[in-house]
This record gives structure tokens, sequence and C-alpha cells, in this order.
């Protein structure tokens, strides 16, 4: 099974993706969790042009996350599956089509193109979605260092979580919207249940 956890900045679904696998695991679960950008070595090396570089066009971030995204299928999540393994990733092609799509705005026809020939089709069998109003979420960043994306003016975070609803609306039977707003223990909790269901 693969599962991936989406969502604004701050919305916690990082935290939440290390309480699920853990709690997958006391279940007899074998898990992957693996994240994009960033998976493997290749992908660390362009996690870091890409969220560390001071100016990359749109264009240039978009090919950057496809290479990334492309390599990271490849390499670590179509092993993991074939294996057996329940795969929990951390963003995944659902934040290409919103952060270069709704938030840059690139045409979304030519961005779902790129995934799906990045991924050679592979498609999420759930994508649990952290809904949070932006505001919130990137001030619940603090003192965290924070990258590039981060630091987007408000209303490109506020297109980027309305682009996450426009898809969740119209892919239903892949989407679980979850309020993010809960403390942590309980949206774990509520993403475990929208997984083992």
């Amino acid at each position: 099974m693969f599962v991936t956890f989406e969502g604004p900045e701050g919305a916690g679904k990082s935290t939440a993706l290390q309480a699920v696998a853990a709690e997958l695991r006391t279940l007899g679960r074998e898990v992957t969790t693996t994240r994009e950008p960033g998976g493997g070595p290749l992908g660390k090396r362009i996690r870091q042009m890409l969220l560390e570089e001071d100016a990359v066009s749109a264009e240039t971030e978009l090919l950057l996350f496809l290479a990334d995204r492309a390599n990271h299928v490849e390499t670590i999540i179509r092993p993991a599956l074939a294996a057996g393994h329940v795969v929990l990733c951390d963003r995944h092609a659902d934040s290409t089509l919103v952060y270069q799509g709704y938030g840059r705005g690139l045409p979304l026809d030519f961005l779902r193109a790129g995934n799906a020939f990045a991924t050679r089709g592979l498609v999420p069998d759930r994508t649990l979605l952290f809904d949070l109003d932006p505001s919130v979420g990137l001030a619940r960043l603090g003192g965290r260092e924070v990258n590039r994306l981060d630091q987007e003016p408000l209303d490109f975070h506020r297109r980027v979580r309305e682009g996450f609803l426009t898809l969740a609306h119209e892919e239903p039977s892949r989407f679980v919207v979850l309020d993010a707003t809960m403390p942590p223990a309980d949206l774990a909790a509520a993403a475990l249940t929208a997984i083992l269901r």
C-alpha cells in the first residue's frame, strides 16, 4: 500500500507520518518511510538545490522536482511496494500540482503529464491531506530553519491550500481530508484509521 501525506507548511504531516509508521510496525507491518524531495542519496542533493538556492525559476524548480520523483519512485517506492511494504511518503505528485500549478501558475495539464512520466503512472492508494489555514501553519514553524518555499508570501500559501482542497474534491476516493488543528496524537490516530480503513 502506497500512502502519501500532503498539506501546507506546518500542518503536522511529518510528525504524524512517523507516529503512524511506529503504530503500523507495532501491528506487524513492514513499513518504508520516505519523503519528496530528498529520498535517497540523489534526492538529498536535489533537495538541497531546490530548497536552499536563493533564486530558482518556476520551470527549473519543476524539472528538479520531477527528476527527484522519477529517481525516488524507481529506487525506493517501487522496490518497497514489490517487497510488500506499506510505503508512507511525505509529499509526492500532488505537491507539484499545487505548489507549481496553483502556487506558481504553471499549466496543470503539463504538470499532470510530467508527474505521470516521472512516476510511470504510479498513483497513491490513499492520500492524507492535513488541512490547515496557512497563516496558522506558518506561525507553527516558529524558530525552525525555514526553506525557500516556506518564505513565499501568504497569498502563495493560500493558493496552495486551495489547490489541495480542489484535488481532494476531485478525487474523494483517494483523498482523506484531516483537520490539522487537532492535537498531534489525535491527528496521528485519525491518519492511522484512514489507512487501516
